[in-house]
């Protein structure tokens, strides 16, 4: 089973921005679907972002879309997800998760990292 740690959360003002990291270990996420979620204090988990392996189909929530750009270095079985023009609603714990089939389910999650966006 793939292992997947988060990285690149932290405290940061409205406006500035952050680029989370996901690092793979344990076998190649290269051709699995990748995705970014998120969970907000005494809110549901939410959908971020997603990227398939090809590279070049992503998706977005209305949220974040214009906002944050996924992306993949399948040399370093790593995915980002780079937050320009953050804001306080944006804070959360931000997840990985990869799809491994590309059929919408997650199997495996990282740990998560803590993203605090001050007013």
């Amino acid at each position: 089973q793939v292992q997947l740690v988060e990285s690149g959360g932290g405290l940061v003002q409205a406006g500035a921005s952050l680029r989370l990291s996901c690092e793979a270990s344990g076998r190649t996420i290269r051709f699995s679907t990748m995705g970014w979620f998120r969970r907000a204090p005494g809110k549901e988990r939410e959908f971020v972002a997603a990227l398939r392996w090809s590279g070049s189909n992503t998706r977005y929530a209305d949220s974040v879309k214009g906002r944050f750009t996924i992306s993949r270095d399948n040399a370093k079985n790593t995915v980002y997800l780079q937050m320009n023009s953050l804001k306080p609603e944006d804070t959360a714990v931000y997840y990985c998760a990869e799809d491994l089939n590309s059929d919408d389910v997650y199997e495996s999650w990282g740990q998560g990292t803590q993203v605090t966006v001050s007013s």
